[in-house]
């Protein structure tokens, strides 16, 4: 399951009109690093006020693929490419009219970013940059154009906003101890099951625990997470936001210390039992919690944007054309981590922390 703190960079990752995941989104910065003089490549999006060239969309690609390699095979295919122009738009016209604020923060949230990836591919880093025919300065300008825009309209949320929003999600807050049992599309070895393959065993691992059998023991035995198998099946006091939306219902909903029947996620089928369930107040959040639920309003404000407004750009595609046939994207893993699978951001059942 996913904690609720998410790098700056992440906090736009919402699912867009065209299936778009962030970590495509976050490619739509354009980080002029190859605009001006020298760059006399052809226009490739025009809109009012402005354009963007072929190499500077290129440059804009390279770096989402050094950042999100899983995602690479999308930027092949003509409407999503496209899409993410459109998008490339808007982020350009947003930052130009971003506030001196949110310039100031994004500076230095652009440098933490850099830092964070280089520490992160360590001794690998200048040959990975290299390899991608990137520099720091394309990676940083292609941070700080995303994060102005980002910090632009998370400064534009109001307090009031935030309460509001949370009394429409409060649930996400509930914290609860649960167990739980999946049977997945994918069993430990790996081998592939068929979906009624999966019911079936699940079915059985109910009929066990309906007859008395031990969770704990049934977990170690049965489950294919990973994450929670050698602890019983247990997961401990965990907001139930970080779920699933099928795993996360059945956990809002269950009474107490029942056993469920099958609830089918992306991962396969789960056996649960909540063993115990407290709600959360507004004023019990915490200043995390709190700018959580600000960047889920700044999301939906670019959305919001890409959605009513972008239109009124006048935006013009002229891209080349490519025959490419789409990719296949994301994991199964048993439901220890997200999926990587175009708006698929929520993370799965135990998924690590980002």
């Amino acid at each position: 399951m996913s904690s609720n703190k998410t790098k700056s960079w992440k906090v736009l990752l919402v699912s867009l009109a065209a299936a778009v995941s962030f970590s495509m989104l976050a490619a739509c910065s354009n980080n002029n690093s190859s605009n001006g003089a020298g760059d006399n490549s052809k226009a490739v999006a025009t809109y009012k006020g402005g354009t963007i060239t072929e190499n500077e969309f290129d440059m804009d690609t390279r770096v989402m693929k050094l950042l999100s390699p899983q995602q690479a095979a999308y930027l092949e295919i003509d409407a999503f490419k496209e899409s993410i122009l459109k998008q490339e738009v808007a982020f350009e016209y947003l930052a130009g009219k971003a506030t001196d604020a949110a310039k100031k923060e994004a500076e230095k949230q652009a440098d933490q970013q850099v830092n964070s990836i280089k520490t992160g591919l360590g001794d690998t880093y200048e040959s990975t940059l290299k390899q991608a025919s990137l520099t720091e300065g394309d990676i940083r300008s292609y941070m700080l154009r995303v994060l102005t825009v980002y910090q632009d309209m998370l400064l534009k949320v109001k307090d009031d906003q935030v309460k509001t929003e949370f009394e429409k999600t409060k649930g996400d807050f509930t914290v609860a101890t649960l167990r739980h049992v999946l049977i997945g599309l994918k069993d430990a070895a790996g081998k592939e099951r068929t979906d009624a393959d999966a019911l079936k065993l699940a079915k059985e691992v109910k009929a066990k625990l309906d007859g008395g059998a031990d969770f704990a023991a049934t977990a170690k035995e049965y489950s294919d997470d990973t994450g929670s198998k050698d602890a019983g099946g247990e997961i401990k006091d965990k907001a139930l936001g970080g779920y699933v939306e099928e795993f996360k219902q059945a956990a809002q909903t269950l009474p107490l210390n029942t056993i469920s029947d099958p609830v089918k996620t992306t991962f396969g089928y789960h056996i649960i039992k909540v063993e115990s369930r407290t709600e959360t107040t507004f004023d019990k959040l915490t200043a995390e919690q709190k700018e959580t639920i600000k960047g889920s309003l700044a999301s939906q404000g670019l959305e919001s944007f890409l959605e009513k407004d972008l239109g009124s750009l006048d935006v013009k595609i002229n891209l080349p054309k490519s025959s490419a046939p789409a990719g296949k994207s994301g994991t199964s893993n048993g439901g220890t981590e997200p999926t990587t699978a175009p708006s698929a951001e929520a993370p799965a059942v135990t998924a690590a922390p980002k």
